[in-house]
């Protein structure tokens, strides 16, 4: 695809239909592992794995107004918003991994897989979300850009991953807790050298998530050699 131009409606189809069969497979085997272990916690990873779709859900609403023709306007403009605000719940699921250990699960292998297929399909429909939000900004500003906005969006994304992860922060406190996730905010930004281990955090996810992003456009963009005719004699 050409991201100079905002992608076809029917080109999602695909890729909206093999997000919905990995997620539905994610969350019947969370069930049974629910069902298996008598463990309510694993539901976590379903809901997270909802909260992953939420950037994607606000991104098509977005995509789809803009291809109606609309370029500005508050409802244009508060759902870029929210898929801003929620983009960071796409690849959160990664670390999830952090409640796997060997010590207190019997298990291991197999949680770690289940925890995998969850974070994948999450982390795929970020970079869907992310692909269509570039896709119009690389349409209206150019590709230069588009790519300067993946750069921002990944690094804002590593730094709510870092408030969901670390300081128990969800998107939705914005609205009910605004003061305290602005103390803690501005508490890391007043004095970014005292947290050595969170700025090493932010680096690493934010460097993880673009080369992941990276690397799935470039797949997604393989091209078929052509075909050559020869001629029979």
């Amino acid at each position: 695809m050409n991201n100079s131009k905002t992608i076809p409606r029917q080109a999602t189809a695909v890729p909206l239909m093999a997000l919905l069969f990995a997620s539905a497979v994610a969350v019947a085997l969370t069930v049974v592992r629910v069902e298996w272990t008598g463990n309510w916690r694993y539901l976590s990873l379903a809901w997270n794995l909802f909260l992953a779709w939420l950037p994607l859900a606000f991104a098509l609403a977005v995509h789809h107004r803009h291809q109606r023709g609309e370029r500005h306007g508050w409802r244009l403009y508060s759902l870029a918003s929210l898929w801003l605000l929620f983009l960071p719940n796409a690849p959160y699921i990664f670390t999830d991994l952090i409640h796997l250990t060997t010590r207190f699960f019997p298990h291991f292998w197999v949680d770690l897989t289940l925890v995998l297929l969850v974070a994948l399909t999450g982390f795929l429909l970020g970079f869907m979300s992310l692909y269509l939000m570039q896709s119009i900004v690389a349409e209206r500003l150019g590709k230069t850009a588009g790519w300067l906005f993946i750069l921002g969006s990944t690094a804002l994304s590593s730094y709510g991953i870092y408030l969901g992860r670390f300081l128990r922060w969800n998107s939705w406190d914005v609205v009910v807790h605004p003061f305290g996730l602005s103390h803690d905010i501005g508490q890391l930004a007043a004095h970014p050298l005292a947290h050595p281990h969170s700025l090493a955090f932010l680096g690493l996810f934010a460097t993880f998530l673009f080369l992941g992003y990276l690397m799935l456009y470039a797949l997604t963009h393989l091209q078929p050699a052509p075909q050559h005719n020869t001629a029979v004699t």
